[in-house]
């Protein structure tokens, strides 16, 4: 949940407004969806160099050869993982934060693993900053999971990966939908898994652009 001052209230909300209305003539529909782009402030997760930036429909750089993606793909994932408020939610690759605090409004928990130590630590502040209380920030393998709070409602991988890491299946629960990058490292469809009563299927969404997934179960460092 956002709570504090922060929201439509601050000088930013007209650009938040105008990005709404972009993401709407891109064909996106959840209205909980757009409502978490008008409340989430963009600008407290991009660094200061880019943040003139911030309500803009692109990909931007946030160190460590990282980025916040563009905000059409996270509205996106976030329309496909169809959340109604009430789920425990697993995120892989916090980055910047910001789809983390996108999260917070749309579920009840949510879990994010980061593995690079600065790059959390940068999105626990602004997740404060935005006056976020519902998350979790973990530094570890994102490819392993958070096995102590599974089974999760719904998983977003946000980096891509060669396979659906097996530990991420596991952890995923019966009714439950994951949004997955999967191809190359320069490759990629947005994949869609759900696990039902009979077992697992995928579906494929589109060609996607992202960061490798690093880990034990995604690529190597070398």
């Amino acid at each position: 949940m956002v709570t504090g001052g922060v929201g439509q209230g601050d000088s930013y909300g007209g650009y938040r407004g105008q990005l709404v209305e972009v993401l709407r003539r891109k064909g996106i529909r959840d209205l909980a969806v757009l409502r978490a782009v008008q409340m989430v402030p963009r600008h407290l997760f991009v660094p200061e160099s880019v943040r003139h930036r911030a309500y803009d429909d692109v990909a931007l750089p946030i160190g460590s050869g990282q980025t916040i993606s563009q905000p059409f793909v996270q509205a996106r994932y976030l329309e496909l993982i169809g959340l109604t408020g009430k789920e425990k939610v697993l995120e892989i690759g916090t980055g910047s934060g910001y789809q983390t605090a996108l999260l917070a409004l749309l579920a009840s928990m949510v879990f994010s693993v980061e593995r690079v130590p600065h790059l959390a630590q940068q999105a626990k502040g602004a997740l404060a900053a935005a006056g976020i209380r519902n998350v979790t920030v973990l530094v570890g393998d994102g490819t392993l999971g958070w096995r102590p709070f599974a089974p999760y409602d719904a998983i977003l991988v946000s980096a891509a990966s060669p396979d659906v890491p097996a530990p991420l299946i596991e952890q995923l629960a019966t009714g439950g939908r994951m949004v997955i990058p999967l191809g190359d490292r320069e490759t990629q469809t947005l994949t869609l898994v759900e696990r039902g009563d009979l077992g697992i299927r995928t579906s494929t969404i589109g060609d996607v652009r992202f960061v490798p997934l690093l880990g034990e179960f995604g690529f190597s460092n070398g």
